[in-house]
């Protein structure tokens, strides 16, 4: 009886002990997979900052280049301007590791390009095919992921809108991005709003769907990116939710990132750490020992956790600490824009109070006639008066009447011309901006031959009055300049407009334009006569630009000719 009972004491025990065990091991199970998915999960919104910071940094570049010296000036058609350009974006293409940045002009084909040196250099080659060169054109900036279709290669393409239409393109690849990811471990893939994976640490997973699509939303993916078509999904999944990849035995435990602003996704998928308990075999085993093993398990998941806590913190500074440089840098920036933008305006200002002092003479002469004649007609009006003749008094008030008028309206357009422009933008008659230059540069122009052509009253332009008449008088001054000396001095203003953009071409029979001059002419301070200060076509250009058009040397039969775009209202 006492070894019946003993042993069923023993049995007992030993059931007891394989309960507790199998207890012990399901929860120190349940507890390691809750931890090791919260690792996971930490682990991934970590890897799409590191990505979100990469993409923020080069999404700032074609900002910047928008305003570029040379991009303007490329942009504008100005003779050698591409090559200079060349070799600007491709020191800046090595020196920020960009794969590819380029300017492509208005009517789509590349003006330059950092691959210039090149045999398959982007230069000539044409984009208008490209989603982001039409999204840029039309809203400002685009964005597309694509294959190449020069490098074969996939990138993120970030695209900018220029000068004159034109848009400026940086392309970004993952490459790098990519073995850091192989270097960490797991498998780390990002998928769009459509679930298709575009950047991934395996190769052959690109461009796979991971959900099934529309076969007719399928071909506009293909096709948006430059593919033939989507492959299926690289892997499968458990009826618990888990991964298995073809020809792997371990299972994977999937965590997913929120969306971006782009609505891309960062997946990380990482095999499993933790071995779940299966039931006991051996009536051996005793709770002692589970226990030990259950306690050791816990003792090394909380390292593992405190060791991935530290990485985690370490990576969260570095992702702080890189945000917070690139909010410094963009509000610098907008500073500086600021800044650049009141000087301009105060430039221009300058510009036009010193034009005034070179046409004061003009405006002297063309009010002194008035002056004269109103003081005769007053004198002869108290003498009819006297005599009673009130008719020819009337008439002498009336002619006195429209003397005035037209000195007032003389020193209106001078004040006109004197202030700080409103700044804003609104459709323009062109005779009127014509008639305005004219009347300021009256008594020069009406000592050469000055030839207009007939301008509709209905003709309008996109700009400000007092900035459109700045780039005239600019123009016409400098024409007016070089003539000087000439035995038969002669302005010609002709007029074409070509779909929605008017082209107002000014041309003298003068000496022309030097031609070290020439190439850059449109630089701050280049001028070839010795009382100026090479500072009224920078201007003209300046303005030019804002308002969506372009001001240039063109070739002219005689003399020097400039050609002023502008957009129709």
């Amino acid at each position: 009886m006492n070894r019946r009972h003993t042993l069923y004491w023993m049995l007992a025990a030993i059931a007891a002990a394989l309960i507790a065990g199998g207890i012990a091991g399901e929860i120190v199970r349940q507890r390691a997979t809750t931890a090791f998915s919260a690792s996971v999960e930490a682990d991934a919104r970590l890897r799409q900052s590191l990505l979100e910071s990469e993409i923020a940094r080069f999404r700032l570049l074609p900002q910047t280049l928008a305003d570029d010296r040379d991009v303007i000036a490329a942009a504008s058609g100005e003779a050698g301007a591409d090559r200079r350009l060349n070799a600007k974006l491709e020191a800046f293409a090595t020196q920020i590791g960009a794969s590819a940045i380029y300017l492509v002009g208005d009517d789509g084909f590349a003006i330059s390009a950092s691959n210039w040196r090149r045999s398959d250099s982007f230069v000539g080659r044409d984009y208008r095919f490209r989603r982001y060169y039409r999204d840029a054109r039309r809203h400002g900036d685009g964005a597309q992921f694509a294959l190449g279709t020069v490098s074969h290669r996939a990138g993120l393409y970030l695209a900018r809108k220029a000068a004159g239409d034109c848009v400026i393109v940086i392309k970004l690849d993952f490459d790098r991005i990519e073995a850091q990811w192989r270097t960490a471990g797991g498998e780390t893939f990002v998928t769009n709003r459509d679930g298709v994976i575009l950047v991934a640490s395996r190769a052959n997973w690109r461009f796979a769907m991971t959900r099934p699509i529309d076969p007719a939303r399928q071909k506009a993916i293909a096709g948006d990116i430059g593919i033939p078509g989507l492959t299926a999904a690289p892997y499968g999944t458990d009826g618990d939710g888990f991964l298995r990849i073809p020809g792997r035995r371990a299972r994977l435990l999937l965590a997913t990132s929120p969306p971006n602003r782009d609505q891309w996704r960062v997946n990380l998928a990482l095999p499993i750490r933790v071995a779940v308990t299966t039931p006991m075999r051996s009536a051996q085993a005793v709770a002692a020992t589970l226990a030990l093993v259950a306690v050791c398990a816990l003792w090394w998941l909380a390292q593992q956790s405190r060791r991935r806590r530290e990485r985690t913190a370490l990576l969260e500074a570095a992702v702080t600490e890189r945000t917070a440089e690139l909010r410094r840098e963009m509000e610098e920036r907008a500073a500086l824009e600021q800044r650049a933008a009141l000087l301009r305006e105060e430039l221009r200002l300058a510009n036009r109070l010193a034009t005034l002092g070179q046409v004061t003479a003009s405006v002297a002469h063309e009010t002194a006639q008035p002056v004269a004649a109103i003081r005769n007609y007053a004198s002869s009006a108290g003498q009819l008066l006297d005599l009673g003749a009130a008719a020819d008094v009337r008439e002498n008030l009336t002619a006195i009447d429209r003397l005035a008028e037209r000195i007032g309206v003389i020193t209106a357009q001078l004040r006109g011309f004197a202030r700080k422009s409103s700044g804003g933008e609104s459709a323009v008659p062109l005779a009127e901006v014509l008639d305005g230059a004219h009347l300021l540069l009256k008594e020069r122009l009406a000592a050469l031959s000055f030839e207009t052509p007939e301008i509709p009253a209905d003709l309008k332009v996109r700009g400000d009055k007092v900035r459109l008449e700045q780039i005239l008088v600019n123009l016409l001054q400098n024409a007016t300049e070089a003539l000087a000396g000439r035995p038969d001095p002669r302005i010609t203003l002709t007029l074409a407009v070509d779909g929605g953009i008017l082209r107002l071409t000014a041309a003298d029979n003068g000496p022309g334009i030097a031609p070290e001059i020439a190439d850059r002419l449109f630089t701050p301070f280049a001028t070839s006569r010795a009382e100026g200060l090479g500072l009224g076509l920078v201007i003209a250009q300046d303005i030019a630009q804002e308002f969506g058009g372009t001001l240039r040397l063109v070739p002219g039969e005689t003399g020097a000719a400039f050609e002023l775009r502008l957009r129709l209202a």
